[in-house]
């Protein structure tokens, strides 16, 4: 029991502080709260499944994003496959339901406009073909390292610098476009 006990608190202090990156990262793999809450609890329950084979001192984060990969890729990509269900109660009175909305440009939310650059940056990353998002994502936004990501997506060193190097080219050129249509000036040049 004493065991036990002691496997519940190594796992509390451990694994469960990485929470939130964990659910950041399912979001930006299934574009969807509810499969990114679904992915992380799957993610979880198989980590302390197997956490007596976790190696204490070794990186506990870069641990879990490997289960989480390794989950999605064997769950969720299975889903993509399927044909896509629909409930027939919520559609049942859709058209009944709908009502004409009014949009007026000039009562923006104040929100929407402060968070449109989020949206573009989050979409630009979205956009990115899978390997080139996840290396991104786990890089610019997690901030591992290049061994721990190499490690994570079990590829070279060089090829995570090569796929973070073009998916930020790739990133520049959207986000360029996007800040040139806005009226934004970019130097390319390296003057302050």
């Amino acid at each position: 029991m004493t065991n036990s006990k002691a496997l519940y608190a190594d796992f509390e202090r451990e694994a469960v502080p990485h929470m939130d990156a964990l659910f950041n990262f399912a979001l930006r793999m299934t574009g969807d709260s509810d499969e990114a809450n679904d992915l992380v609890q799957d993610t979880y329950l198989r980590a302390f499944r197997f956490f007596d084979k976790f190696e204490k001192g070794t990186n506990c984060k870069a641990w879990l994003f490997r289960i989480m990969k390794n989950t999605y890729i064997n769950t969720y990509r299975k889903r993509t496959k399927e044909p896509e269900k629909v409930d027939y109660e919520e559609v049942e009175n859709f058209y009944e339901n709908i009502k004409p909305s009014s949009t007026d440009d000039a009562h923006l939310d104040k929100e929407i406009f402060d968070n449109l650059l989020d949206d573009q940056v989050s979409n630009a990353i979205s956009a990115l073909p899978e390997d080139f998002r996840t290396v991104v994502i786990l890089a610019d936004i997690e901030g591992f390292t290049y061994d721990e990501i190499a490690d994570f997506i079990d590829c070279p060193v060089g090829t995570v610098r090569s796929r973070l190097h073009r998916a930020r080219k790739m990133l520049f050129a959207q986000l360029y476009e996007y800040a040139g249509s806005k009226g934004y000036k970019i130097s390319t040049d390296e003057e302050e």
